[in-house]
């Protein structure tokens, strides 16, 4: 598969006055060209690798998910050349998913490039049309509407419960409950005020008390997931973004045990429940002051 200039032009991209000039683009898609037949080769039956060989689109989805959230995490840590790395190892799964895909004629990496910059064009009307928007807001709600009206074609319904489905099967649980949310709430199915919220959060939190001391397993797992589910919407209520707060919760936590481990010379199972907790508020004294 080469790329080329041409390649990019109509009818898939905007215009060719859109498109940068041969010089801008030549480095980068000579770049991906060489990353294209380096995994071409790796699959190549003739002096290919075994393990890339034997791979299928099902084996990789746990290397997807681990270099997306690797990513994310060089992201975090402001680090451009890990950024760079970490991006490269996500391309890779891109170019390898497009590269089997096209062994059985299903499609190949043009398709997935001509896809996603035909789904751009068409929610970006304020860029490649003659929409007008005013401010960010308007772009987001722009882009809903056009996603919707799309999602309702491709599935011939006015339902919401297809992308509702959608985001459980393809998002982590913790980022699928809050699209839910969201989307619900713009169907009609929201509170009056937070104030429901919390009252609601209540009721499950006497539902999951009740469920731990008196019923089974499975009925404690249920309540525990309508007490979460109730907490995410109590924090889009709030504007607050679970995942980054949870992420956040996560690191705090690390960092106080490090405090405690370097606070003492012994191993932490070997100090009481006592000692623990005076070198716990120990550190979080500590990261108060940091």
């Amino acid at each position: 598969m080469t790329f080329s200039p041409e390649s990019l032009s109509a009818p898939h991209a905007a215009s060719n006055e859109d498109l940068p000039n041969q010089e801008t683009i030549t480095p980068t898609l000579s770049a991906l060209q060489r990353l294209i037949e380096v995994v071409a080769q790796l699959r190549s039956p003739d002096g290919g690798c075994p393990w890339d060989l034997e791979q299928t689109p099902q084996t990789l989805i746990p290397y997807v998910i681990e270099e997306a959230y690797e990513v994310v995490d060089a992201i975090r840590q402001g680090d451009p050349a890990a950024i760079a790395d970490e991006l490269g190892d996500l391309l890779l799964q891109v170019v390898l998913q497009a590269q089997i895909a096209k062994e059985s004629a299903q499609f190949d990496l043009t398709t997935v490039a001509h896809t996603i910059a035909d789904k751009l064009v068409r929610r970006h009307p304020h860029v490649f049309g003659d929409v007008a928007v005013d401010g960010v807001a308007q772009v987001r709600d722009n882009w809903d509407q056009i996603k919707t009206a799309e999602d309702q074609q491709a599935h011939d319904t006015q339902s919401i419960v297809p992308q509702l489905q959608r985001y459980g099967r393809s998002l982590p649980p913790l980022t699928a409950c809050m699209k839910i949310s969201h989307k619900a709430a713009k169907a009609g199915l929201e509170w009056e005020s937070v104030a429901g919220v919390w009252d609601k959060f209540h009721e499950e939190l006497d539902e999951f008390q009740q469920a731990i001391a008196h019923e089974s397993a499975q009925r404690q797992q249920d309540e525990l997931g309508d007490l979460l589910f109730t907490l995410v919407n109590l924090a889009r209520w709030h504007n607050l973004n679970p995942d980054e707060a949870l992420q956040s919760a996560n690191q705090r936590f690390t960092q106080r045990v490090a405090l405690l481990e370097s606070a003492t010379l012994k191993p932490l199972a070997d100090h009481t429940l006592a000692e623990l907790e005076v070198l716990w508020q120990q550190a979080k004294t500590i990261q108060a002051q940091e």
